[in-house]
């Protein structure tokens, strides 16, 4: 499949979106769509009030350049021709058409019309383009981050995923629940860099995770199965950091952090936490040492807490003044009892904090105990 996306972005054929069509075009600044025709008549008024004297009747050649920044090429043709007829009607009243000037003014305006309107064309095709490059990199990082199930055995799951700005709609960031015989398991990753190339990368990462997932017993052989395919197949400078998590019925968490942020976990009573490792691993892709393993490590989680996985997106995210996310303070906006409605809480304020796009991409995974009820006797049968 990434072979077909490689191929169309280099050949710039349409292939469909998700939904069968290529990512909608925005519409086009209203002062960019009133500029032509108040540039032209701004013209003609002067021109009127001057009278030839004045001169700037070549000026109204601005109307058909200006309508080729924005619109159809067919739009730029109807300014065009109201422009030739305005210089007509302002030559013949100024008596211009009894020397030069008048034709070369209907010469400057036709010229200008012609060459707006071949730069609108192109314009036009570049845009087409550029949109449907935009729809197969939505529809590739749509097939790679299924859609997180609302409930994975005990826990209940809700993801929130940000992109950094409109024009870059595919980025690096993974994520994956997986419902396993030993528990539930869970990554989350940032790779380097964006684009097709980061969209592989976490192909092969998501892909031996979700494999080992099922197979391995333990966390740990999860993380070597993953850290063996990413060594095999990543390349270069790059790498991914990455936070694994198994969560057993019986109550408790056990963490692999490659690099990654901690996780936040938010106690019954709001008290907020970030265990942090007892001595972080190195990410994904740069290789291990021989002989060199991550270190899991246990992570208190019982029912009625709260546990977040996010990407450094949301922690690194500033405001103007350059102050970072305060991830740590906005913990009481998880506090709605469905847990996509206080992930999209916190999401709003992610981006009311930063008033503007974010410049990385920010994704976020939260999980809680399915029924606080339920889990006692879980635990008790394990």
């Amino acid at each position: 499949m990434l072979g077909r996306i490689r191929e169309a972005f280099g050949t710039g054929r349409t292939i469909p979106g998700a939904a069968g069509t290529a990512a909608p075009a925005r519409p086009a600044p209203l002062l960019l769509t009133v500029l032509p025709y108040a540039v032209m008549a701004v013209v003609a008024v002067v021109d009127g009030v001057g009278g030839a004297s004045v001169g700037l009747l070549p000026l109204v050649a601005l109307g058909p350049a200006f309508a080729g920044l924005v619109g159809s090429w067919e739009r730029t043709v109807v300014v065009g021709a109201l422009a030739v007829a305005v210089v007509c009607a302002l030559g013949a009243v100024d008596g211009l058409f009894a020397h030069r000037r008048g034709f070369a003014a209907v010469g400057a305006v036709v010229g200008v019309t012609v060459a707006a309107v071949i730069a609108a064309v192109t314009r036009q095709r570049r845009e087409r383009e550029l949109a449907n490059v935009r729809s197969i990199a939505e529809v590739a990082q749509r097939v790679l981050l299924r859609p997180v199930p609302r409930s994975a055995g005990h826990l209940r799951a809700a993801v929130s995923y940000t992109s950094a700005v409109a024009e870059a709609r595919i980025g690096g960031d993974l994520y994956e629940v997986v419902a396993s015989p030993t528990g539930v398991r869970v990554i989350i990753g940032d790779v380097q860099g964006k684009g097709l190339d980061a969209v592989e990368t976490a192909a092969v990462v998501l892909g031996a995770f979700r494999e080992a997932a099922h197979d391995e017993k333990t966390l740990e052989g999860v993380g070597e199965r993953v850290q063996r395919a990413a060594d095999r197949t990543i390349s270069g400078e790059k790498f991914v950091t990455a936070l694994m998590v198994e969560i057993t019925p019986a109550g408790g968490a056990t963490v692999l952090n490659y690099g990654h942020p901690p996780p936040m976990l938010v106690r019954a009573g709001g008290r907020v936490d970030f265990p942090e490792p007892p001595s972080y691993a190195l990410p994904l892709g740069v290789g291990l040492p021989t002989g060199e393993r991550a270190e899991a490590f246990p992570v208190a989680f019982r029912p009625g807490d709260q546990m977040l996985l996010y990407t450094d997106g949301v922690t690194e995210a500033r405001d103007a003044g350059g102050v970072f996310y305060p991830l740590g303070d906005r913990a009481a906006l998880l506090a709605d009892s469905d847990p996509e409605n206080a992930l999209e809480a916190l999401r709003v304020d992610l981006i009311r904090h930063v008033r503007g796009p974010l410049h990385d991409d920010a994704a976020m995974l939260l999980l809680r105990y399915r029924d606080a009820e339920d889990v006692p006797a879980a635990r008790a049968g394990a």
